[in-house]
């Protein structure tokens, strides 16, 4: 399959540069997976479209501030940028570094008076593996230096740090946020507990493959970087027996459908437990869990477009996008949702 059938025309002026206010007032798109029908709602009506019975699976990471300037620790004081992308340790990270190229093992980087790291070793595709030196609490010192690592097709500052967490974001960890959580508010997640929706929790914490392209000409080709994941015994539970009971499981985001489908067994059981995932979804793929999926507008030619794709098939995927485009929805991580489901009728 090529990457270039996952390609579609948006206008500059269509990728969301704020978050909706409230968060719920964003638009959302609902799409029938297996017709393609579609009804333009707004988030708030998410309940309308929603039963008795259904589990929805959100996923609680926090977005840590993972974006850090500094400067070698040399003679030349050249700028340095460093993006966070996974803890090994407690002092030893995998960064992605701006200029790479000077940061060679052994260079020194200080980010102020309180935080430097020395690169220990230079990994595959140019990320640099770097031990910190600091003293005191490290997450209260990357609270005060560092900064929310927004996608670099957002050119406005975010005047509200907790615009980029999930209302119900828990764990420390992740590069990026799991955008198709932003849209909820606490009211909106009680009024759907309210209806007797069972909310349930796992953990994925959002690394490398969030900003990297696909630049091969084949999808099949694209290599995804490790994610951390978590599923505990009671959510692992709670899911099984939906799916026991032909009730629905409903994804919030990609990055909770990888979780789940990474943890699933080709027979559909759903296991809890903690490890590593490569998880790449394009067409076909046979989903095991998930039987609805609550997410943004993605990139061309990118893992997550392909993702959903997988799941109510590319051309009813790319004719959702168009249609978004023409009707002037706003797209990315600021901008507005889509919910696919296999039933579009509104309840009440």
């Amino acid at each position: 399959m090529d990457t270039k059938d996952f390609f579609y025309e948006l206008p500059e002026s269509q990728i969301a540069q704020t978050p909706a206010e409230p968060r719920d007032h964003a638009r959302m798109l609902v799409m029938d997976k297996n017709t393609g029908e579609m009804l333009h709602r707004h988030f708030y009506d998410l309940p309308r479209f929603l039963r008795a019975g259904d589990v929805l699976v959100i996923n609680n990471t926090r977005v840590i501030p993972a974006r850090l300037y500094g400067v070698i620790d040399s003679d030349s004081r050249r700028a340095v940028e460093c993006l966070l992308i996974k803890r090994r340790d407690l002092n030893t990270w995998e960064i992605i570094a701006k200029p790479a190229k000077k940061l060679k093992v052994g260079t020194r980087v200080i980010f102020g008076e309180e935080l430097a790291m020395v690169v220990e070793g230079i990994l595959e595709n140019g990320m640099r593996l770097i031990r910190f030196e600091f003293e005191g609490v490290f997450e209260s010192i990357l609270d005060k230096l560092g900064n929310m690592p927004l996608p670099p097709y957002i050119k406005t500052k975010l005047e509200d740090k907790e615009r980029y967490q999930t209302v119900y974001s828990k764990i420390d960890g992740s590069a990026a946020a799991p955008t198709a959580g932003l849209h909820f508010t606490n009211e909106l997640l009680q009024r759907i507990r309210d209806m007797g929706v069972e909310v349930v929790e796992v953990l994925l914490h959002v690394g490398l493959s969030t900003f990297r392209p696909v630049t091969v000409e084949r999808v099949e080709d694209h290599k995804m970087h490790t994610e951390y994941y978590e599923i505990s015994p009671e959510a692992a539970e709670r899911i099984n027996r939906a799916k026991r009971e032909n009730r629905r499981v409903i994804a919030v985001g990609t990055t909770s459908v990888r979780t789940l489908e990474a943890a699933a067994t080709e027979k559909g059981h759903l296991e809890s437990g903690h490890a590593e995932t490569s998880i790449f979804i394009y067409p076909p793929y046979d989903f095991k869990i998930v039987d609805c999926i609550i997410t943004n507008f993605h990139l061309p030619e990118s893992t997550l477009i392909m993702l959903v794709s997988a799941f109510a098939g590319r051309e009813r995927v790319l004719d959702m996008y168009n249609t978004a485009v023409a009707e002037g929805y706003r797209f990315f991580s600021f901008g507005d949702a889509t919910l696919l489901t296999d039933d579009i009728s509104e309840q009440g």
